[in-house]
């Protein structure tokens, strides 16, 4: 199982670093010390930029298949009502919908599974410089440089709250443990308020969200004590890379049904108003068959007496005393 972990590390630890050295000579180019901690951040940041840009295609993913998973919410619960009483049944029709609609149920974790590889290899580096070890491409030098020199607001990238020695330390580490803690909930949360709709919000796949929104949270609390600053550093900078990114998401091209589809129509209606673009009412057309000419008035047959006197005779109009004239 070590050797496992190891084949599977190796290679992270040196595509990591060299991403994070690449980060670094740019930053020590614009005139950073390169064993400041400011130069050591802004790469590890950089690092989560990258990251975070090859995974576009897979949040792309995980967006199409989170609305696909809002939308077939209603056939899901038809199926229930269906074949509630028969569990494999229900299972199959189930699997059969995701399959004929392209859906994908475990498609929102993907960012985070495949995250978590580099989240772990981050975490060996920068715990392996604290020791005064160098892994990937970090020679001695930068590994010494991040143990001893890499600090910001008076903490050390490396320490953590657990080996904490100084209040600053403990300061820094606490804040960003509530920062991603906090980011890590808003990011589920702006899913589930702003993108779902309401008939969405009460089927499984609600609670699969509710569950992460409640749980990863908790995860990371727990766990954030034993990290060290720079990994919560590049745990926090994805979160918000991820709000943005959802936000952007949602606001432009957000589900049907959803208070965020709701609140795109009302700012299109503004937009087109301030721009002096009035909708025009559809006018009804006359279906082809009520379209007939006018009824052409046919003349008032007339009498051959009154054809040889030339017309008929003006009406009688009454005298004074009544009688006619």
């Amino acid at each position: 199982m070590g050797d496992l972990l190891t084949a599977i590390g190796t290679p992270l630890y040196y595509a990591i670093s060299a991403i994070l050295l690449g980060w670094h000579k740019l930053f020590t180019g614009l005139g950073l010390d390169p064993a400041g901690g400011w130069s050591w951040t802004l790469s590890i940041i950089g690092l989560t930029v990258v990251i975070r840009a090859l995974l576009i295609p897979l949040f792309v993913k995980q967006i199409k298949s989170s609305r696909n998973m809002q939308l077939i919410q209603p056939k899901v619960k038809e199926l229930q009502k269906k074949y509630g009483h028969d569990r494999e049944r229900l299972a199959q029709e189930t699997m059969k919908l995701y399959k004929d609609t392209g859906t994908n149920p475990f498609a929102s974790c993907l960012p985070l599974l495949l995250q978590m590889p580099v989240f772990l290899a981050l975490f060996h580096l920068l715990n392996a410089a604290a020791k005064g070890e160098a892994k990937g491409f970090l020679s001695a030098v930068d590994a010494s440089h991040i143990k001893n020199d890499a600090i910001i607001f008076g903490a050390n990238i490396s320490d953590s709250l657990t080996g904490a020695d100084n209040s600053a330390v403990v300061v820094l580490a606490i804040f960003l443990v509530i920062a991603m803690t906090a980011t890590t909930f808003v990011t589920q949360r702006q899913l589930m308020s702003k993108n779902m709709p309401a008939d969405a919000m009460s089927g499984p796949y609600a609670q699969q969200q509710k569950l992460l929104l409640y749980v990863l949270p908790v995860v990371f609390a727990v766990s954030g004590i034993a990290f060290p600053i720079g990994l919560m550093i590049y745990w926090t900078t994805s979160n918000l890379w991820t709000m943005g990114q959802q936000f952007y998401v949602i606001r432009n091209n957000p589900a049907p049904g959803t208070p965020a589809a709701a609140a795109k129509e009302q700012r299109d209606r503004a937009k087109a108003a301030r721009k002096g673009v009035v909708e025009e009412t559809p006018v009804e057309e006359t279906p082809v068959a009520e379209r007939r000419p006018p009824v052409r008035q046919q003349p008032k047959r007339q009498t051959r007496q009154q054809r040889k006197s030339g017309g008929s005779k003006p009406a009688a109009r009454p005298t004074n005393d009544g009688t006619n004239q």
